[in-house]
């Protein structure tokens, strides 16, 4: 634990101070603890370390979920304070230009990949489809916020687009593990499956928060900033506990549990809520990102032409999609390939998706190490595109909120 924190923290740091996300670095120091290169440098130091012991693998495991957890709650309840929202039709024009037409294609070129299907094949078709359209709003939303773009239209546009999307694409991978599990082998299993998750989601965002501010009156009313942190923990616990009873994926149910924690704007909640984030992104998310970094095996898994043609194949579909969908919406050309390359950005939500479709056997190595680079190399070409787009013209993104339309 030591040594995965370690290498995370110096990673990250190291990367964020040559511009490019953390999450990269954090990645990489797991890399090199890793099969990769540790397990290919000195075989026996990598098993003493990562080997130890039977339950050594349990215990890594834990962390490795329970950092994916608080990634996707705080994600969810920081989508309201880094700025979502955006103007309809363009955030209209981006959902579908970024969601559909890549899902859809993702989902119907599913078979170039099928060597790389473990599990069933309508789950694998559902996780491709997902893989061509997912966009991260945590590591776009820290490219924005790196740029000093977070208060432009711009930027409430794509993260806009990017919450909407994202929640449609989490409940399709909800079903998607469901059949993989065995819970939905039909049509009807399948209808099944999705008429809870969203019961669960319109419980959650319709009826949870007039239960917690009951609950927090009458019972925690009273208390400080140090039990509010207990209670939000527990929050977000209750929320897995009982997506795991209905069978809902967990890392949605995470998701959805911090999007309540947005709909509580309170200035006596927002230390609480700042103290979850440094938590999980100071020490929890550092560990899952740099498990995921020490689960690639770059030696064995790592196929060039497949993770190329992956690559290559869902990021001109979204690119293309994403920019002629901008320009329905009325922007010129260079400010819909902006769209289009900041809505390719897939960052930890790639990450994630890579990690929940290897874990429930839908997907094999190859497929888990191709996702987990092409999120890394998107994200770190968006802030490449972003920046230098700033540096050739300062105002190319416009003014803040309430300036002129970009």
């Amino acid at each position: 634990m030591v040594l995965l924190l370690v290498a995370a923290l110096a990673g990250g740091q190291l990367f964020e101070r040559l511009k490019m996300p953390r999450v990269i670095g954090e990645i990489a120091g797991g890399i090199v603890l890793g099969p990769t290169v540790l397990g290919a440098i000195a075989p026996e130091a990598h098993k003493s370390l990562f080997a130890a012991f039977p339950a050594q693998g349990a215990l890594l495991t834990a962390f490795y979920w329970f950092g994916l957890v608080l990634l996707m709650f705080t994600a969810g309840f920081k989508v309201q304070t880094d700025g979502g929202g955006g103007a309809g039709r363009i955030v209209t024009a981006l959902v579908v230009g970024t969601l559909m037409i890549p899902f859809a294609l993702g989902y119907a070129g599913a078979s170039l990949f099928a060597d790389t299907q473990l599990g069933d094949p309508f789950a694998f078709k559902l996780v491709m489809g997902i893989a061509a359209a997912v966009t991260s709003i945590p590591v776009i939303s820290r490219i924005f916020l790196d740029l000093g773009l977070m208060g432009t239209p711009f930027a409430r546009n794509v993260i806009g687009a990017a919450t909407i999307q994202d929640l449609i694409l989490w409940t399709i991978l909800a079903v998607a593990t469901a059949v993989q599990h065995g819970e939905a082998a039909n049509a009807a299993g399948i209808g099944r499956v999705v008429v809870i998750t969203l019961g669960f989601v319109v419980a959650s965002l319709f009826f949870a928060p007039a239960v917690v501010r009951a609950l927090r009156h009458r019972v925690i009313g009273k208390f400080n900033e140090a039990p509010f942190t207990g209670y939000t923990m527990l929050l977000c616990l209750v929320f897995v506990a009982v997506a795991s009873l209905l069978n809902v994926n967990i890392v949605f149910a995470a998701l959805v549990a911090g999007l309540v924690m947005a709909r509580f704007p309170s200035r006596h909640l927002a230390p609480v809520k700042q103290h979850i984030a440094d938590i999980a992104i100071w020490f929890f998310v550092p560990i899952y990102f740099a498990l995921v970094g020490q689960r690639l095996n770059l030696v064995h898994e790592f196929d060039v032409g497949l993770t190329a043609l992956f690559i290559c194949l869902s990021t001109t579909i979204k690119l293309v999609s994403c920019t002629f969908a901008a320009r329905t919406a009325e922007r010129d050309w260079g400010r819909a390939l902006d769209y289009g390359v900041a809505m390719n950005t897939r960052g930890g939500p790639g990450i994630v998706l890579a990690s929940v479709s290897h874990a429930a056997g839908i997907i094999d190595g190859r497929m888990f190490t191709a996702l987990v680079l092409a999120s890394i190399l998107t994200s770190f070409a968006t802030g490449l595109w972003l920046r230098w787009r700033l540096v050739r013209d300062p105002k190319v993104f416009g003014g803040l909120v309430g300036a002129p339309a970009e």
